[in-house]
């Protein structure tokens, strides 16, 4: 009998062929995993060595739904499962990556919504019951309202806990709840003008995500949150929150490039670094920042600025109360664009 272990000898970097391609390979007789996928709110795609998640609510501007941490967290796991693949690469279609929480369905409405009719019905992530318990004539439930939105970060998190290295790409912008999503990916690409941050801070949210101080540090974290300021992507490579900025029209070509040179690499690899390097981040305690995040932020939608701001955006709608938040920063030109 043959000794596997010396038939690579024969073959030129053979460390660089996949799980699947080895002669001896344990997939050599299994059927492929499914390729492509739609969600409600993404659509998954696997090419070659890269498993392509897409937000696909563009005229959304791909803004976060129940749905989203959902569908993000199983496109990550099926890509975290499928041996072919080596790096997961997250983007939004449209004009920006994620514009944050559709809050408009929410605040404009003093969380009146439609009674869904899919598996959370009657369960604590119920929105019409998240809709009762934001009802500013009630009793606030801090913990039904954790109980929903730690599940939101559980989602996005998948990027930060999935065993393969995640990329996000960033275009247009990466705000509020985008930027929660984006900072939980391994590394961040994106363009030069892309607008990046949290206004919410300014009143009615606190990034939940609780990532903003492990990747950017103390001062430089504060310096964002104390003021809801954002940066551009040109910004976030000099402050170390993006690894790449370029050009618009150049991203898709160096975000490519970079997805490549990580596909190369073996997937074990792959997977002993980053394990290895999000060791350092768990020691610093980034699940306890997420749980204390996420508690501030649904003690910020019930403070009394929070209640006038809600209340503000259900006689005027969001974007005026938005704007109205954002004038005296000088900024709301580019919020409402």
């Amino acid at each position: 009998m043959t000794d596997n272990r010396f038939q690579a000898g024969s073959r030129p970097a053979a460390w660089y062929e996949n799980w699947t391609e080895t002669p001896d390979s344990r997939w050599h007789d299994r059927a492929r995993p499914e390729s492509e996928r739609t969600y409600p709110t993404l659509t998954y795609e696997v090419d070659g060595r890269i498993a392509r998640i897409t937000f696909d609510r563009p005229e959304q501007g791909n803004a976060i739904t129940p749905d989203t941490p959902r569908d993000l967290a199983h496109a990550v796991e099926r890509a975290d499962l499928d041996p072919r693949v080596h790096v997961i690469l997250l983007s939004g279609r449209g004009k920006g990556f994620c514009g944050g929480y559709d809050l408009s369905m929410f605040a404009e409405n003093s969380f009146r919504i439609a009674d869904p009719a899919d598996d959370v019905t009657g369960t604590v992530v119920d929105p019409v019951v998240q809709g009762r318990n934001h009802d500013p004539a009630a009793t606030w439930d801090p913990m039904v309202d954790y109980a929903m939105m730690s599940r939101f970060n559980r989602g996005f998190a998948s990027l930060l806990r999935a065993d393969k290295p995640t990329v996000a790409k960033l275009h247009g912008f990466a705000v509020a709840g985008g930027s929660d999503i984006a900072l939980f990916a391994d590394q961040i690409i994106c363009a030069d003008d892309t607008k990046i941050g949290y206004p919410p801070t300014r009143v009615w949210g606190i990034p939940a995500a609780g990532m903003w101080a492990h990747r950017l540090g103390d001062q430089r974290a504060k310096r964002l949150l104390f003021t809801g300021d954002c940066l551009t992507g040109k910004q976030a490579v000099e402050w170390g929150l993006a690894v790449e900025s370029w050009p618009a029209d150049e991203l898709d070509e160096r975000t490519e490039a970079l997805v490549a040179r990580i596909a190369r690499m073996p997937v074990n690899q792959l997977m002993m670094a980053k394990l290895a390097l999000n060791s350092a981040l768990y020691s610093q305690g980034v699940l306890n920042s997420g749980m204390i995040s996420t508690v501030f932020d649904g003690i910020s939608r019930h403070t009394s600025e929070g209640y006038a701001f809600q209340a503000r955006a259900a006689t005027v709608g969001f974007r005026e109360a938005v704007r109205e938040r954002d004038e005296p920063f000088g900024d709301q030109k580019r919020s409402r664009s």
